[in-house]
This record gives structure tokens, C-alpha cells and sequence, in this order.
């Protein structure tokens, strides 16, 4: 019996603390975990090797370039890297098409301007090569578009060149009144930008051969099948002509250009037209110094236009005093001299001898 009581007892000792403890708690620290933290153990790190000690015989390093500092808070350098180098742009199919042996087109800068103007892809064109290497110089050169310059060049080489040959020379020069200006269609404020504006047109006054005529497109005294046969070739390549007729801005010169509208309509305004009449001259042409004297017919004294006129504005009675007599007819009494005066000799006058003297009336002069 003794020995089964102390082994009772001793199995029950930790079992009552452990109980005690547990009735100690509050209900409640279940419910928030407010239990004690656990003690944890040390953690020990293991410590770092060090890198071995750098050679004697190894070369010195080279300092490396400073790299730029991180901003504070935001991680980027501070100083920015230069910006990488544009591509070069590459040329255009037009610009590898119009070579030297075609005209004498350099590239020049794109134009940038207000409202639209001005273009990409633009040359100067200065001259245009003939198939025979002879050139046709544009005075003054023109700045275009690549696109308008290279179908100029096949405009002269393939119909102008042709055509000067028909007259008996070559052509030369080529006039130009207008090429590229930053403004409105026909120089009206507030206008629709012209192609001008955009280096797309070209205005064209005359060509001029190497015998040194000069062939205007608008001068009515050149043949008229000649400037017939210019309105069918430029019709035929460019999406605008204007010429006399068009709109009254475009008479003494041919406005050419590449516009492009829907469904590439094409607009060709140019009225060829017929030669003036021939006038005759306002004055009659100098006599030449060659030419013999003129015969002029000597007057007669019987005729005395005056006298007759006068005549009849007098009085009948003056009129039968004064007329003079006629042939075979008795002088009158008058008519011989007085007893107390000699006689001058003098034919009479058929005036009265007596009273004032008849003065001739005069007519008033009319001015218009």
C-alpha cells in the first residue's frame, strides 16, 4: 500500500502546477494570443572570406570612368546621356533617278514654313541635260520638288528638244517667272495655299534657241500650231495648266504643277489664241525723196470764192451798185473821171463817189 502512494504522488506533482497555471490564465488570452513571446535562440553567421592579396608581378589597374552619381530618392544619374546621332536619311527613289546625266539638280534642305509651306525632298534646279549632253540652263534655277524637277527634265528632253530641232536650232534656255514662294493661289490674302507654296509648280514664260529667238507661249504673232502643239505636250504630263483664258491671272505666262485631287483629275485652262488682224496704218506713209514734184494747177482771178460769198450776204441794191459790168455793156457815167481832179489811170471800182466807204462784212469765226 505504501509503495503504490508514492507512486500516485509522484506521477500527480508536475500535473498540479501545470494545472494551476493553466487556471490562472484569463479566458480571454486564448482569444487575442496574448501569450508570452517563446525565447529563440542565437543565430551565429558564418563568417566571410576575404579575397586573396593581389600579386606583386600583376599590372597596375587602370582607373575606371566615373560613373554618374544616382540621384537621391529617385534612383536616375543626374547628369543625362547625350542624345544618340540621327540616321541620315536615305534619298529617295526620285532623287537616285535624277542623276548628272539627266539635270543639274543638288539637294537642298527641307523647307519648313508657316501655314504649310514649303516641302521635303527638294532641289535646284539649275540646268537640264539633253539625251546629245548639251544642256538647257533655267534662268534664274528653280527650287522644287524632286518629283516636279525630274518631269520638267523629261518634258524638255522628250517634246521641247524635239520640237526647237523643227525650227532649225536647238534650244537653250528655259524662262522661268516663278518657282517656289510662300504664298496664297494668285496672290490674294487669305487664299488657298498655292502649289508654289509647296514647290510643286512652275511658272514658264518662253525657251530660247541657240540662234537666238525666242519663242514666247503666249505671244500671238508665234505660229499658231506651234503653240498647239506646247499646250497638247504639257496637258499630257502635268495635273495643272493655266494659260490666257484661265482666270485673268495667267496671260502673259503657263503655270504648271503636280497637284494631286481625287481620282487625278487634271485641269488644262489655256486658250491658244488666233493672230490679230492686220490694221492699216493710222497716218499715210512719207513721200519718198526720189518721188518728182507734185503739179499744182495755177489759180484763176476769175475765181474769188470771198467776193462771191460777200456779195450775196448785201442788199440787193447794194449789190446792183457795186457789181461790176459786164462785158459790151455802156460804163456808167461814174466811171469817168471828175472835171476838177486828173485822172490816176486806175480802172474804177464801181464804188459810189460820194459817201463813206463799203466795208466788207466778216463772218464770225466758228471753233470746234
Amino acid at each position: 500500500m505504501v509503495t503504490a502512494a508514492s507512486a500516485l504522488l509522484l506521477l500527480g506533482m508536475p500535473i498540479e502546477p501545470a494545472f494551476g497555471a493553466r487556471a490562472s490564465r484569463a479566458p480571454w488570452d486564448n482569444l487575442f494570443r496574448m501569450s508570452p513571446p517563446k525565447a529563440r535562440g542565437v543565430v551565429r553567421r558564418a563568417a566571410v572570406p576575404l579575397p586573396k592579396p593581389r600579386p606583386a608581378e600583376a599590372p597596375s589597374a587602370e582607373p575606371a570612368a566615373e560613373e554618374p552619381q544616382a540621384a537621391p530618392h529617385t534612383g536616375k544619374p543626374t547628369e543625362q546621356a547625350e542624345p544618340a546621332p540621327k540616321p541620315t536619311p536615305q534619298p529617295s527613289a526620285c532623287r537616285l533617278a535624277l542623276t548628272d546625266a539627266i539635270a543639274i539638280a543638288p539637294s537642298i534642305p527641307d523647307i519648313k514654313g508657316a501655314g504649310g509651306c514649303g516641302g521635303e525632298d527638294l532641289v535646284r534646279l539649275e540646268a537640264i541635260v539633253l539625251p546629245d549632253r548639251r544642256q538647257v540652263s533655267v534662268k534664274p534655277a528653280a527650287i522644287l520638288r524632286c518629283t516636279m524637277a525630274s518631269a520638267l527634265a523629261d518634258w524638255i528632253r522628250s517634246d521641247i528638244a524635239p520640237l526647237a530641232v523643227t525650227l532649225g536650232s536647238t534650244i537653250s534656255d528655259l524662262d522661268n517667272f516663278d518657282s517656289f514662294e510662300c504664298r496664297g493661289r494668285n496672290r490674294i490674302a487669305g487664299a488657298q495655299l498655292s502649289e508654289h507654296g509647296r514647290a510643286n509648280a512652275l511658272d514658264v514664260r518662253a525657251f530660247k534657241l541657240a540662234n537666238g529667238r525666242s519663242i514666247s507661249l503666249t505671244d500671238r504673232t508665234v505660229p499658231r500650231e506651234l503653240r498647239v502643239t506646247v499646250l497638247h505636250s504639257v496637258c499630257a504630263r502635268f495635273s495643272t495648266v493655266l494659260g490666257p483664258g484661265s482666270d485673268g491671272y495667267h496671260e502673259d505666262h503657263i503655270h504648271l504643277d503636280l497637284m494631286e485631287r481625287h481620282n487625278n483629275y487634271k485641269i488644262c485652262q489655256w486658250n491658244v489664241w488666233d493672230p490679230l488682224p492686220q490694221m492699216a496704218p493710222l497716218l499715210p506713209a512719207e513721200r519718198p525723196d526720189e518721188a518728182p514734184p507734185r503739179e499744182v494747177a495755177a489759180k484763176s482771178d476769175a475765181a474769188k470764192p470771198d467776193s462771191a460769198k460777200s456779195d450775196a450776204a448785201e442788199p440787193h441794191a447794194a449789190r446792183s451798185d457795186t457789181s461790176e459790168p459786164k462785158p459790151g455793156a455802156a460804163k456808167s457815167s461814174t466811171d469817168k473821171p471828175s472835171a476838177g481832179k486828173p485822172s490816176t489811170g486806175k480802172p474804177s471800182t464801181g464804188k459810189p463817189s460820194t459817201g463813206a466807204p463799203l466795208t466788207k462784212k466778216r463772218r464770225p469765226n466758228r471753233r470746234f
